[in-house]
C-alpha cells in the first residue's frame, strides 16, 4: 500500500480505534504507550501552532482538537476501568501519582486543581472569547473583502484566476474562524469532563476498595486517590498543551515569520523599554529584605540586551519612524515599475461620488460590479470585442448623486443617480413627485421619483428603471459609441490568434503577407465606428484578403468587409419585413458625386457651406421624424458615395447608419420615409413613398 493510501486511511482508522478503546479494556502496557502518544501528540500540535505564519496554514486545527480530545477521553475511560478493576493503571499514571506529587494526596489535589484553573478559567475562557469575536468579525468583514476583490478584478489589477483564489481564501478564513469558535467549546467541555472523571474515580475507587476488597479506610484512600490524581494529571498535561495551542491559533495575526521570531523581534526592537526594565530590577535591590542576586541578574540581562539592540533595524521592521518610512516609500516610488504603474491610464473608468458607493456595496444590496462584469460579456457577444476591465472607484470631487464615465482618463459622459430613487420614463409624469431629468442614452423625458412610488408609476404607464440599470445602460452606450477607440493593437492580436486556432490559413494568408496588423486594426475600427459587429471575423478576414491583393485603400477594404457581412448588415433595422430608408434627391446626389475628393483619410464630399448645412439639418429632421413614428431608418446612397457620406453625416447624425444601394439586399421590402435635398427633407411624416 502506498504512503498516500496510508495517509488517507490513517485518520479514519485512528478514530475507529479510539471508539474501540471506549468499550474494550486495554492492558496497562498498551495504556502507557497510548498516554505517551497523547502527550507527544499534544506537544507536536503546540509546536506546529507556534511555527505557522498565519492561522489558515493549520486549517485542520479544529478537527485535530476534536480527535485529540476524543482520544484523551478514551484514555480516561480505559484508565478508570483499570484503576477500579485492578487498582493499577500502568507505570505512567503510577509515576504521576507518586513521584510527581511526592505521594501526597493533598499536594496532588492542589496541583490538579491549579492545572484546572489555569486551563479552564484562564486559557480556555480567553481562547473561547477570542475565537467567538474573531468569527464574528471575520463574517462581518466578508462582504467588504468580496467587494475589494471584485473591484480589483474589474479594474484589471488581478485576473479571474487570482480573484477565484482570493475568494476561496476569504471563504476558508470564515469557515476556519467559525470552526474555531466551535472547537473552543470542545476544550472547555474537556476541562469539565476531567473534573467529573476525577471525582468519579475518587469516589468509585474508595467505594470499591472499602466495600469490595475490604481495604482499610486509609489504605483505600491512599491507593485509589493517588491513582485518580495521577490519571487526572496525565490527562491535564496534554489538555493544557492543546488549550495553549488553541489560544495561540486564535490570537495569531497574519505575519511573515513564525511566532517566536515575531515575539523576540518585537520585544527586543527598542532599547528604552529594556533599559527601563533593567534599571527597575536593579532599583528593587534597594528594598530591605529582598535577595539581591536574582534582581541583579535579571536587571543585568535586560541592560545587556538593550546594549545589543540595533534600533535602526527595529525602525525598519516596525515602520515606527515616519521619516525613514517616507524615505523608503520615496525610493520605492522612484523605481521604474512604480512609476509605470503610477502613470498608467485606464482605458475605461467609472467614477462615483461618495453618496453612490452603496451601488457597489454588496452589504447594502449593491450589485453594480456584477452588472459591469455582465456588461463586458454582453458587449463581447454583441460587438465581437473584449472591452478592457472597467476601473470603478470613488471620486470625492464629483457633486452629490453624480457619476462620471472616463475614457483613457478623460471624462466622456456624466449622469446622476440620486440615492433612494428610481428613474421613471414616460410622458405623463406630472402627478408624481420627483426631479425632472432626461434619460441619458436616448434623451427621453424622465423623472427621478422616490423608490416607494415605483408601483404607482408603473400603473400609470411609465417605464421604471433602478439606478444601477441606468448607470450600466449609459455605460453600455458609451462603450458602443467608442468601441473603435477601445480596440487596441493587442486586442486585434488576440482576435487574430483566436481565429488562427480554427482557421489558420485565413490568418496566414492575410497578415502579415497582405496587410500588417495595424491596417487590420484600422478596418475593424472603421466597422465599429459604424456600429457594425465584428463577430464574424473569418468572413471579414477572407474578404480583406481578396481586396488587399488588388488595393489596400481603406474605404475599399471597409466596403469589402461590409459586402461579406451584407446579409446581416440591414437585419437590425428591418421591422416586420420592411426596411425604412432615407435617400438623397437625385440632383443632390449628382452634386455630391461631382464634389467627391480623395484624401489621405479617405474620400470626402466638397459642398458649399449652405448646402452642407441644409443637408445635415434635413437628415437630422428626417431621422427624428422616423424615430418618432417608431421607425429605425437608414440612409441610402450610391456605392461610390457611401464612405464619404458617412464621414459627412457621422459627427452630426451619429445614430443614422449609411448604406449603399447594393447593400440593401432583396430579402425585405424597402420603403422611403424621406428624401433629402439641398433645401431640406420631404416626407417627414413617414408616409410610404416609391421603393428605393
Amino acid at each position: 500500500m502506498s504512503v498516500k493510501s496510508l495517509t488517507r486511511l490513517g485518520v479514519p482508522l485512528g478514530i475507529v480505534l479510539i471508539v474501540v478503546m471506549l468499550v474494550v479494556p486495554l492492558p496497562a502496557v498498551v495504556l502507557d504507550l497510548m498516554i505517551a502518544l497523547n502527550i507527544t501528540g499534544a506537544l507536536l500540535v503546540l509546536m506546529v501552532a507556534m511555527f505557522i505564519h498565519k492561522p489558515l496554514e493549520f486549517s485542520a486545527f479544529p478537527s485535530v482538537i476534536l480527535v485529540m480530545t476524543l482520544f484523551r477521553l478514551a484514555l480516561n475511560v480505559s484508565a478508570t476501568r483499570l484503576v477500579l478493576l485492578d487498582g493499577y493503571a500502568g507505570k505512567v499514571i503510577d509515576t504521576f501519582g507518586h513521584f510527581v506529587v511526592g505521594g501526597s494526596l493533598i499536594v496532588g489535589l492542589i496541583v490538579f486543581a491549579i492545572l484546572l484553573v489555569i486551563q479552564f478559567v484562564v486559557i480556555t475562557n480567553g481562547a473561547g472569547r477570542v475565537a467567538e469575536v474573531g468569527a464574528r468579525f471575520t463574517l462581518d468583514a466578508m462582504p467588504g473583502k468580496q467587494m475589494a476583490i471584485d473591484a480589483d478584478l474589474n479594474s484589471g489589477l488581478i485576473d479571474e484566476e487570482e480573484a477565484r483564489r482570493r475568494r476561496a481564501e476569504v471563504h476558508a478564513e470564515a469557515d476556519f474562524h467559525g470552526a474555531m469558535d466551535g472547537a473552543s467549546k470542545f476544550v472547555k467541555g474537556d476541562a469539565i469532563a476531567a473534573i467529573v472523571i476525577t471525582l468519579v474515580n475518587l469516589l468509585g475507587g474508595f467505594a470499591i476498595g472499602v466495600a469490595q476488597y475490604g481495604m482499610p479506610f486509609g489504605e483505600a484512600i491512599q491507593t485509589y486517590s493517588l491513582l485518580s490524581i495521577g490519571d487526572g494529571l496525565v490527562s491535564q498535561v496534554p489538555a493544557l498543551l492543546l488549550s495553549v495551542a488553541t489560544g495561540l491559533i486564535v490570537t495569531r495575526a497574519v505575519a511573515d515569520s513564525d511566532m517566536g521570531s515575531d515575539i523576540v523581534g518585537q520585544i527586543f526592537a527598542r532599547k528604552m523599554p529594556l533599559r527601563v526594565a533593567g534599571f527597575g530590577a536593579l532599583a528593587l535591590c534597594a528594598i530591605p529584605g529582598l535577595p539581591k542576586l536574582p534582581f541583579l541578574v535579571a536587571g543585568g540581562l535586560m541592560l545587556l540586551g538593550a546594549s545589543r539592540v540595533d534600533e535602526s533595524a527595529g525602525d525598519r521592521t516596525t515602520a515606527a519612524d515616519p521619516q525613514t518610512s517616507a524615505a523608503e516609500l520615496d525610493r520605492a516610488a522612484d523605481t521604474p515599475e512604480a512609476l509605470v504603474a503610477e502613470i498608467r491610464v485606464d482605458p475605461l473608468g467609472l467614477e462615483l461620488s461618495a453618496d453612490l458607493i452603496d451601488l457597489v456595496d454588496s452589504r447594502s444590496g449593491g450589485d453594480l460590479l456584477d452588472r459591469v462584469k455582465a456588461l463586458r460579456r454582453k458587449v463581447a457577444g454583441e460587438l465581437g470585442i473584449v472591452i478592457p476591465p472597467v476601473r470603478t472607484r470613488d471620486n470625492l470631487e464629483l457633486p452629490a448623486n453624480t457619476y462620471a464615465i472616463t475614457l483613457y482618463g478623460a471624462e466622456v459622459a456624466r449622469g446622476e443617480a440620486p440615492r433612494g430613487t428610481v428613474l421613471a420614463i414616460g410622458e405623463f409624469l406630472g402627478s408624481l413627485p420627483g426631479t425632472p431629468t432626461r434619460e441619458p442614452v436616448f434623451g427621453l423625458d424622465a423623472k427621478w421619483i422616490p423608490a416607494e412610488l415605483r408601483h404607482q408609476a408603473e400603473i400609470g404607464g411609465a417605464t421604471v428603471v433602478d439606478r444601477a440599470s441606468v448607470l450600466t445602460t449609459h455605460l453600455a452606450e458609451i462603450v458602443h459609441q467608442h468601441a473603435s477607440r477601445l480596440l487596441g493593437r493587442e486586442d486585434v492580436r488576440l482576435l487574430t490568434d483566436v481565429v488562427k486556432r480554427s482557421h489558420p490559413v485565413v490568418i496566414e494568408e492575410l497578415t502579415p503577407t497582405l496587410l500588417p496588423l495595424g491596417e487590420v486594426q484600422r478596418v475593424l475600427r472603421a466597422l465599429l465606428d459604424e456600429r457594425i459587429p465584428i463577430r464574424d471575423l473569418v468572413r471579414i478576414f477572407e474578404a480583406l484578403s481578396v481586396r488587399a491583393s488588388v488595393s489596400k485603400d481603406l474605404d475599399g477594404l471597409v466596403d469589402a468587409a461590409r459586402a461579406a457581412l451584407e446579409p446581416a448588415l440591414a437585419a437590425p433595422f428591418v421591422t416586420d419585413g420592411v426596411l425604412h430608408a432615407i435617400s438623397f434627391d437625385p440632383r443632390l446626389e449628382q452634386q455630391m458625386l461631382e464634389g467627391l475628393r480623395p484624401t489621405e483619410q479617405g474620400a470626402v464630399i466638397v459642398l458649399d457651406p449652405d448646402t452642407a448645412q441644409q443637408v445635415l439639418l434635413g437628415l437630422a429632421q428626417a431621422a427624428q421624424g422616423a424615430e418618432n413614428a417608431d421607425v429605425r431608418p437608414v440612409l441610402v446612397c450610391a456605392p461610390a458615395l457611401r464612405a464619404a457620406v458617412r464621414r459627412l453625416v457621422g459627427p452630426t447624425v451619429e445614430r443614422l447608419p449609411v448604406f449603399s444601394y447594393a447593400e440593401l439586399g432583396a430579402a425585405h421590402e424597402v420603403r422611403s420615409v424621406a428624401v433629402v435635398s439641398g433645401a431640406g427633407a420631404r416626407g417627414l411624416a413617414g408616409a410610404v413613398g416609391a421603393g428605393v
